[in-house]
């Protein structure tokens, strides 16, 4: 049974119109909702909510017409479903998009079954020799390394190094459920095709910062401008060897990435590497929220390694803007 005291029951209304004369009561056959007989009403349904609340619903053909009614005891911030307005669900928590994380996995896969099945593989030999060779294995035999080849090979060997001061501590994952370290450490050996499940795998925001995480390893040393300067000296001095290089040592090169497996994947390693640097580049200014007074370094970012190696002797440090980190999303 509906309650006496109620003020009335009516279809987006909650109490009676002014010019109305008040009654002391109502009486309980009034409460009834008038449904007119019709060929569409098929169904009328009372519902009384134990907070005081009490709702009509009538389902004509086609439609339905709900009917609140508001007691004594409606507090101002209900919620009121105005007519033609959808019904709006919230959400008590964020959700990981995970469109970025699958698009990047279908890349992560089928760039494996290409290095393991369809990249060239014609000089296996001349591959083991190449990699002695680069890894002072053999000793000088009178054979002459290709200029470019030896270039591409050292500043492979400092990827890794730039990577880490992007990733940590701006591209950790939240709450470090992943921990971004292990694919930083595999990466001196397999490159993007490391970094990139650990991509897939990346949760934002990354976890505060202290003060005192700034003055210990590993942070101290990837947070210095000395390391910074020494990763962009280093990288610039191999750029400027690359670019001494004659074009017979171009034109070799190229032969050498259709024929060699070792060649081939190491070059697409560096094309993803330089590729993905931007976004972390963004990622990081973002994150120390220095993206208005660091902006136009983000178009030099797209200058393999130089230009990201150039952002991480000019970013803002960390110490400046503890426990700040925001970063971006991909969408």
């Amino acid at each position: 049974m509906l309650l006496a005291n109620a003020n009335l029951i009516s279809c987006n209304s909650s109490t009676f119109p002014s010019s109305l004369p008040p009654k002391t009561s109502l009486q309980t056959q009034n409460l009834k909702p008038r449904i007119p007989h019709s060929k569409t009403a098929s169904k009328v349904s009372t519902f009384s909510k134990p907070n005081g609340k009490a709702s009509i619903f009538t389902f004509h053909k086609g439609h339905l017409q709900i009917c609140h009614s508001t007691l004594n005891s409606q507090k101002p911030e209900d919620p009121v479903l105005n007519e033609g307005e959808p019904l709006k669900v919230e959400n008590g928590g964020d959700e990981k998009n995970w469109t970025t994380s699958i698009l990047l996995f279908l890349l992560w896969g089928a760039l494996m079954f290409y290095v393991f099945t369809l990249s060239p593989n014609q000089t296996p030999s001349r591959d083991m020799y190449f990699v002695n060779k680069l890894l002072n294995l053999k000793g000088d035999d009178g054979f002459r390394m290709n200029q470019v080849l030896v270039s591409v090979w050292y500043i492979m060997g400092l990827w890794p190094l730039l990577y880490s001061m992007l990733l940590l501590p701006t591209g950790r994952s939240s709450n470090s459920s992943i921990p971004v370290w292990p694919f930083l450490i595999l990466s001196c050996f397999g490159g993007a095709y490391v970094l990139l499940p650990y991509f897939v795998l990346w949760k934002p925001p990354p976890p505060t910062v202290d003060e005192s995480e700034l003055g210990r390893w590993p942070l101290n040393f990837l947070e210095s401008k000395l390391t910074a300067g020494i990763a962009l000296a280093a990288g610039l001095g191999i750029v400027i060897y690359a670019g001494l290089a004659s074009g017979a040592d171009w034109n070799e090169y190229y032969q050498y990435f259709n024929e060699s497996k070792f060649i081939h994947v190491m070059s697409l390693d560096f094309t993803l590497l330089s590729a993905f640097a931007p976004f972390w580049v963004y990622n990081d200014m973002t994150s120390r929220k220095r993206f208005d007074e660091a902006s136009w370094l983000l178009p030099l970012s797209v200058v393999p390694f130089l230009g990201p190696a150039l952002y991480l002797i000019l970013r803002p440090s960390l110490s400046t803007k503890p426990n700040s980190l925001s970063p971006a999303e991909p969408e």
